[in-house]
């Protein structure tokens, strides 16, 4: 496990959580992150490690400087990192995180349904190719 990046776990079979991912790709030119499918070994033995021992497929998770960060608060943690105007996003804070993530477990329960899943994890990109975690 690389422990000089923060690892992002994300559904390896949601298209939405895909192009999500490459969206961070596009925008992280210093490789920040690393990404670990929530289906593969990786990210499991990470969740046991950080208590998390039946993990919903609801949620992505974000394991920067060894602290755990999910569903809304992740994605603004994350935005600290990425180039352009990203880091604006921040200003999200200010609303409770269970307030936001009301709306984010709403659209998360109807992703598939939006953008469709894939019935295995993404292959990635020989350019990247070293980014993801098993």
């Amino acid at each position: 496990m690389n422990n000089n990046k923060s690892t992002i776990i994300f559904d390896g079979i949601c298209n939405f959580c895909n192009s999500s991912v490459n969206f961070i790709i596009a925008r992280d030119p210093e490789g920040k992150f690393s990404f670990a499918p929530m289906q593969g070994e990786t990210a499991q033995a990470l969740m046991k490690q950080h208590g998390i021992d039946n993990p919903n497929l609801d949620t992505f998770l974000l394991i920067k400087d060894g602290k755990l960060y999910q569903r809304t608060d992740a994605a603004l943690e994350i935005t600290k990192d990425l180039t352009g105007f990203w880091k604006l996003f921040r200003v999200f804070v200010i609303v409770p995180a269970p307030i936001r993530d009301v709306f984010y477990r709403v659209f998360a329960k109807y992703r598939y349904r939006l953008f469709g899943k894939k019935d295995v994890c993404m292959v990635p990109t020989p350019e990247v190719r070293e980014r993801f975690l098993g």
